[in-house]
C-alpha cells in the first residue's frame, strides 16, 4: 500500500495521524487499527513522517491554505470564500465530493488578525497565487469562488495562467459579475428584491388584511432605523467584517480583464441563468463558459449547506467530467470549447 492510499485509508477509518518532535502517533476508534494497518504504519512509518514533516513546513508558510480535505490523487481544488473569508463554507462540499479529491480553502489576509485586509483584488489574488505555489509548485488547478469569491477567483486563475499554470477551470458560485457590488447597483438590487417579495405577500391577503400588512411593515422599518446597531463583541466576527469592508471595497473598483480558460457557472436554478441576470455578464469575459444551473427553486446562500449541497456536488461532478473529456493544448486553454462559440472578446489579445 502507498503512503498516499495508507492516509486516505485511515482517514477514512477516522484514525488520525501526528508528529510529536521525533516520533509518529496516532489516535483510533475502537476496533479501527486492525492489524494490517498497523503492520503497514510500521512499514512506512519513514516515509510518513517526512511527508508530515514537509506538510508542517508548507503549512506554517502558507497562512493562507487550509486543508478542508487534504488527501486524493486528483487535482486539487482550491476555493475562494465570499466576502466574509469563511473558508469553512466549503466543508461540507468537501466531504461530498469524496476521500479522493484534495480541497483547500483560501483564507484572505486578516482573517487571522495576523495582517491588514487587502483591499485591491489584483493584489489579493496575487497572494493566493503566491500560497498555492508554497502547497502546490505546479498545476493542474481548480479554481472555486463562492460568492464575492468568484470575481478573486477569476483573477486568480488568470494570473496563474499567465505565470504558466495549467487552470482546469473556474467554477464560480452564485458570484455576481463585480459591479453588482457598487453602491447603487446593490441598493437597486436590494428594492427589486424586496418589491417582489411584498407584491407576492400582498397579493396572497384578502382586501382588508393588506392595509394592516403595510402599517405593521412601516412601523417594523421605523423601529430598525431607531434602534442603534449593534456592534460585534466576538473577536472572529470583528476580524470578518473588517476582511468584508475591505473585500467590497476592492470589488467596486476592479473591472475584470478576459479570461483564455474555462469558466463554469453554478446558478441557484434555472431562472438565474438569464442574459439580464448580473452573474451572466462573466460569459463576456470568457470564450468557454457552461452554465450549471441549481434545483428549482434552489437558493444561493445555501448552494453549499445541506441539503442543496447534495445537488450542487453532483453538478460539480458532471462539471469536472466535461472538463476531463476536452484535452489541454496549452496552459489554460482547450482543444475545443464545450460552450456554444462565441464572438472574440474585446481586449484579449492584450490579456
Amino acid at each position: 500500500m502507498t503512503v498516499g492510499a495508507l492516509l486516505a485509508e485511515l482517514h477514512r477509518r477516522d484514525i488520525g495521524v501526528w508528529l510529536e518532535g521525533e516520533n509518529l502517533r496516532c489516535s483510533a476508534p475502537a476496533g479501527a487499527l486492525t492489524p494490517e494497518l498497523t503492520a503497514d504504519l510500521r512499514q512506512r512509518k519513514r516515509e510518513l513522517v517526512e511527508l508530515l514533516r514537509s506538510l508542517e513546513s508548507a503549512e506554517s508558510q502558507a497562512r493562507a491554505v487550509v486543508p478542508l480535505q487534504p488527501l486524493g490523487t486528483r487535482t486539487p481544488i482550491f476555493g475562494v470564500p465570499g466576502h466574509n473569508g469563511d473558508v469553512f463554507c466549503y466543508r461540507t462540499l468537501a466531504r461530498r465530493l469524496g476521500n479522493d479529491q484534495p480541497f483547500f480553502g483560501l483564507q484572505p489576509p486578516g482573517s487571522d488578525g495576523h495582517a491588514e485586509p487587502l483591499r485591491n483584488i489584483e493584489q489579493l489574488a496575487a497572494y493566493f497565487a503566491e500560497q498555492i505555489r508554497i502547497v502546490r509548485p505546479a498545476g493542474p488547478y481548480i479554481l472555486t469562488g463562492f460568492c464575492a469569491g468568484g470575481t478573486v477567483a477569476f483573477e486568480l486563475a488568470r494570473q496563474l495562467q499567465q505565470s504558466g499554470a495549467v487552470v482546469e477551470f473556474v467554477a464560480m458560485f452564485t458570484a455576481p459579475y463585480p459591479d453588482a457590488f457598487r453602491k447603487w447597483p446593490k441598493f437597486r438590487a436590494w428594492v427589486a428584491e424586496r418589491f417582489r417579495h411584498h407584491r407576492a405577500m400582498l397579493a396572497a391577503l384578502p382586501w382588508r388584511a393588506r392595509a394592516r400588512y403595510i402599517g405593521e411593515r412601516f412601523l417594523a422599518l421605523r423601529a430598525r432605523r431607531a434602534a442603534a446597531p449593534v456592534e460585534p463583541v466576538d473577536p472572529v466576527m470583528i476580524r470578518r467584517a473588517r476582511v468584508e469592508h475591505a473585500t467590497i471595497l476592492g470589488l467596486r473598483v476592479y473591472t475584470p480583464r478576459p479570461f483564455e480558460g474555462r469558466l463554469r457557472l453554478f446558478t441557484p436554478d434555472d431562472a438565474q441563468r438569464s442574459p439580464s441576470h448580473t452573474m451572466m455578464r462573466w460569459r463576456n469575459m470568457v470564450r468557454d463558459t457552461v452554465e450549471y444551473p441549481g434545483p428549482s427553486g434552489g437558493i444561493g446562500d445555501a448552494m453549499l449547506l445541506e441539503p442543496q449541497v447534495d445537488f450542487t456536488a453532483r453538478r460539480f461532478e458532471e462539471c469536472r467530467a466535461g472538463c476531463a473529456a476536452v484535452t489541454p493544448d496549452t496552459a489554460g486553454a482547450t482543444s475545443r470549447s464545450t460552450a456554444a462559440p462565441r464572438a472574440p472578446l474585446p481586449g484579449s489579445a492584450a490579456s
